[in-house]
């Protein structure tokens, strides 16, 4: 004998209705919203994009840098009664005044002083006088000659000075390398004086911006100075 089924109460015909209306609107939001996921193209995309260099610009306005120095192009000297052969202030072209001095060369002083603590500078004209092999009085005259030198040339048109920010003596005085345009290439002040006869090479040197070692620019230097020695020119004519 058959069995025969009886048809769903109104009560359950109602329940299956409602969960399979609850299955489909489950099913039609999942499609309508993908995942937020990038594609894999995207994600291949980010992953091959370089981490940015230690020592760069965070942003576009961010100082240029060569070497682990930053470079400041079209810089002007600042009137300041305290500017010399090898320290002065220089006006950045973002606007600050700072006082920099450079690397390797170091001018003789431009005059004899006494400070009011009872100190002097005679010693260290002495010193370097001893130098070039002449007097503390010939000293002072060849500091006053470097002094001309390079603030004529520093005031004459802008320059690009490279810096660390590493002040020694923690003075607010930055060490830097100068450079100007010359034949189509750029010259560093620090060579030019050593070339006249101008200075000593005595203070602190760098690894140059160009990479060049502390050491080998320091030989070719002390090459130049040779040159200028046997040419006799600057403090080098005075023995």
């Amino acid at each position: 004998m058959a069995i025969q089924s009886k048809p769903p109460t109104p009560a359950r015909f109602i329940l299956l209705l409602v969960a399979a209306g609850v299955f489909w609107g489950v099913d039609a939001w999942k499609k309508s919203h993908p995942a937020s996921k990038p594609p894999a193209d995207k994600q291949e995309e980010r992953q091959r994009q370089p981490a940015p260099k230690a020592g760069e610009a965070a942003s576009a306005e961010g100082p240029e840098t060569s070497g682990g120095y930053e470079v400041y192009r079209s810089c002007l000297l600042d009137s300041e009664r305290g500017n010399d052969g090898d320290s002065f202030r220089i006006k950045l072209p973002d606007g600050r005044t700072e006082t920099f001095r450079l690397y390797f060369v170091d001018t003789p002083e431009s005059e004899f002083k006494s400070y009011a603590n009872g100190e002097n500078n005679h010693e260290r004209i002495g010193k370097q006088a001893e130098y070039f092999g002449i007097t503390p009085e010939q000293a002072v005259e060849i500091g006053k000659k470097g002094k001309k030198f390079t603030l004529d040339r520093l005031s004459t048109r802008p320059f690009t000075l490279y810096t660390l920010w590493d002040s020694p003596f923690n003075d607010q005085r930055y060490h830097a390398f100068i450079e100007f345009p010359s034949n189509g290439g750029a010259r560093p002040l620090d060579e030019l004086l050593v070339e006249q006869g101008l200075c000593r090479i005595f203070t602190k040197g760098a690894d140059t911006p160009d990479g060049t070692p502390m050491q080998q620019r320091k030989d070719k230097l002390r090459a130049i100075e040779k040159q200028a020695r046997d040419r006799r020119v600057g403090a080098w004519g005075l023995r």
